[in-house]
């Protein structure tokens, strides 16, 4: 899930005397503690009570250490200058720890590692916002109002043994810590470095590392699952870290915080499995976050990034949370998902009513949702009148996001994303219809209103329609043959099952969006899967799409270790490096959206009106989603992975845990946890 970065300030601070920390925190339930190892990283994460946090280690070239807590969305995070040989980081115990400041509690963790390397040389202590931390991982440097803030080997103070650092917020809330200590290797100054070296060489060092926050603790669940919950321990785990009263966090280490998008995506996945108190509460949060004109929040900016931004913008420090509505597609998102919930599954259709007489602020949970439903019905009218490209839903001015490929290049620099306007839109009217059917809107509606409202639902199928012929891509077999043949040459792959797949037919697929002056922007992508998951195509739509997608890349979308979430092979040759496996939602494959496919197509197989062969086609689409998805088991909680070639095979890279792509996945993605509520289908097994 791309996120836009924002300029920030990287606070870096100076060194001082190690705290003292108090013992472990108590507390009467076992915590939860597991780990993830995704190439060179190894994660650890721990939640217990109060206190949740994730430790990450980096070996290789450019190690790290890193901690990120979801209280605050904060974290601590040490840096080193790249090493001449690879180091490799073995952790040994986590703790939680709780320690008392000024009468305020920190809670945080205490880890165990060794490492073996002739020296380590400190380049950046940095804490704060995760945002921040982020920034800095991507190599963003410094904001300008801070470009003199020394760096931790300009001013240091430490003992020979050990080195911590420890500030308040900006505005003087309890701030953060990270502290290192080793029994066997000493700190040292050398030509204005700050250098760590074994007593002796060649020994591994004791590492110590203790880091803390004096954010505000989240609540997590204590009843998040019910028995339809699939028993797979690590995705129990991820979701049960990333789950809280206040809100569902989108993934660790980089988004340890509310997102709409996800959190909407997720629940409506895990939907069956989740218990109704959960489901309520990740409802519940999105309409908390809605602009006064009803449009969803895609991301929160709380803790010190808010402080920091308040002080940018007004002059003066403030903790209060500031909400991010530049996503187009999370508008259209909630009605749908908020149907699934409050008519559709037996559970929500019976607390409905209460749910949207609920206090919220000093309205209700149904003053919100209407008033997000009149943003849709709104923004619906002018292409129900006019079914012109240019009344189509488009990103917001000068941005260049606004769905979930939320990456510079992610709908190929197009301006009118297909999801939105082909599925989402359509989606969303039908769910107003329902609402409207229902009566749960009469207490929140004026007639005005409603009359609205119905004629906003009344124009979904014309929507769908008129929108959907708009992104259609028509590529004869001779030209698609020849590009998928120049395509696989210039990345290295075989072409031998993708052409014989395409079996001299031509290629119709959905665009991937309409460029500023219409016209459609020809990669194939994995999009159609919420088209599936949302709506009724005609059969043989369906069929043709289906059949598109399930062919072996560079034809379609499928290799030996998933479905990847887009393929170039059709567009013009300068697009094709845009695309690549190191980018971001190039040719990579994300968890969640083989989840989405694999839920749409079983619910296009509950269908009763499609041919016995269409049926056939989409059950051996079924099957090879299912084989592939099993092959990347190792891999079922990150946030996406790449993937390298050889001897005709294509294998699992860990997406940024080698530095060699744009970004970093996270280890533990809310919605790559929504397996849990997709078994396989029968006669198969991902074990």
């Amino acid at each position: 899930m791309g996120r836009r970065s924002v300029a920030a300030t990287l606070i870096l601070v100076g060194l001082a005397l190690s705290p003292a920390w108090a013992a472990q925190d108590p507390g009467t339930k076992p915590p939860l503690q597991f780990r993830i190892t995704e190439g060179n990283i190894e994660n650890a994460f721990l939640q217990k009570g109060s206190i949740a946090a994730h430790l990450l280690l980096s070996s290789g070239d450019k190690p790290r250490v890193l901690v990120a807590f979801p209280a605050g969305n904060s974290g601590a995070g040490v840096w080193f200058e790249p090493t001449d040989k690879p180091v490799h980081w073995t952790l040994g115990s986590l703790t939680g720890q709780q320690r008392m400041v000024d009468g305020r509690a920190w809670n945080g963790i205490a880890a165990d590692a060794t490492v073996t390397v002739d020296r380590l040389v400190l380049k950046d202590a940095v804490l704060g916002s995760i945002r921040m931390l982020r920034d800095y991982q991507q190599g963003q440097g410094y904001a300008a109002q801070l470009a003199a803030t020394p760096k931790v080997a300009a001013t240091p103070q430490l003992t020979e043994r050990s080195v911590s650092w420890q500030r308040q917020r900006l505005d003087g809330a309890p701030g953060y810590a990270i502290a290192l200590s080793s029994d066997n290797g000493r700190f040292t100054r050398e030509d204005g470095h700050l250098v760590l070296r074994p007593d002796h060489a060649g020994e591994a060092m004791h590492l110590h590392i203790e880091a803390s926050t004096g954010e505000t603790p989240l609540t997590p669940f204590t009843n998040l699952l019910n028995d339809r919950a699939q028993p797979d321990e690590r995705s129990r785990e991820a979701l049960q870290f990333l789950s809280y009263r206040e809100k569902f966090l989108a993934g660790s280490w980089r988004f340890d915080t509310y997102f709409g998008r996800d959190t909407m995506m997720s629940l409506r996945l895990l939907m069956p499995v989740l218990q109704p108190a959960a489901v309520d509460a990740g409802i519940a949060s999105v309409l908390a976050r809605l602009s006064p004109d009803g449009q969803v929040a895609h991301e929160e900016g709380i803790g010190e990034f808010a402080v920091l931004q308040h002080l940018k913008e007004e002059g003066k420090p403030s903790a209060e949370p500031i909400y991010d509505y530049v996503m187009v597609d999370s508008n259209v998102m909630l009605p749908p998902v908020a149907a699934a919930w409050l008519l559709e599954d037996p559970r929500g259709r019976d607390g409905a009513r209460a749910f949207l007489a609920g206090k919220l602020g000093t309205g209700r949970q149904g003053d919100a949702l209407v008033r997000n439903l009149m943003f849709v019905a709104n923004s619906s009218e002018a292409f129900a009148h006019d079914p012109v490209y240019s009344n189509l839903i488009a990103l917001k001015p000068n941005a260049k996001v606004g769905q979930w490929r939320d990456s510079n290049e992610g709908i190929g620099r197009g301006r009118y994303p297909y999801d939105v306007n082909a599925v989402w839109m359509p989606a969303a009217l039908r769910a107003i219809g329902q609402f409207l059917d229902a009566g749960l809107l009469n207490d929140y509606t004026t007639p005005a209103q409603r009359e609205r409202l119905h004629a906003a639902a009344a124009s979904a199928n014309e929507w769908e329609q008129h929108a959907s012929a708009l992104f259609a891509v028509r590529i004869t077999n001779d030209r698609a043959t020849q590009q998928v043949r120049d395509y696989a040459k210039q990345i290295g792959v075989s072409d031998a099952s993708a052409l014989k797949a395409m079996d001299g037919a031509s290629v119709e697929f959905p665009a991937i969006a309409l460029d500023a002056q219409g016209k459609p922007v020809p990669v194939l992508n994995s999009d159609e899967g919420f088209q599936l998951l949302f709506g009724k195509p005609d059969a043989a739509v369906l069929d043709r799409n289906v059949s598109n997608l399930m062919r072996p890349f560079p034809a379609g979308l499928m290799t030996d270790v998933g479905m990847v979430v887009a393929n170039p092979a059709y567009a013009d040759h300068d697009v094709w490096s845009r695309f690549g496996n190191s980018a971001y939602h190039g040719t990579v494959v994300w968890a969640w959206q083989q989840a989405i496919m694999a839920a749409g197509l079983k619910r296009q197989l509950a269908r009763s009106d499609l041919s016995a062969t269409t049926r056939q086609h989409l059950e051996t689409a079924q099957a090879g989603l299912w084989r592939a998805i099993c092959a990347a088991n190792a891999v079922r909680t990150s946030e996406l992975w790449s993937w390298s070639y050889a001897n005709g095979h294509y294998r699992i890279e860990p997406f940024g845990a080698e530095g060699a792509h744009e970004d970093e996945s996270n280890a533990a993605q809310l919605w790559s946890t929504v397996f849990l509520a997709l078994p396989p289908p029968a006669g198969q097994s991902c074990h």
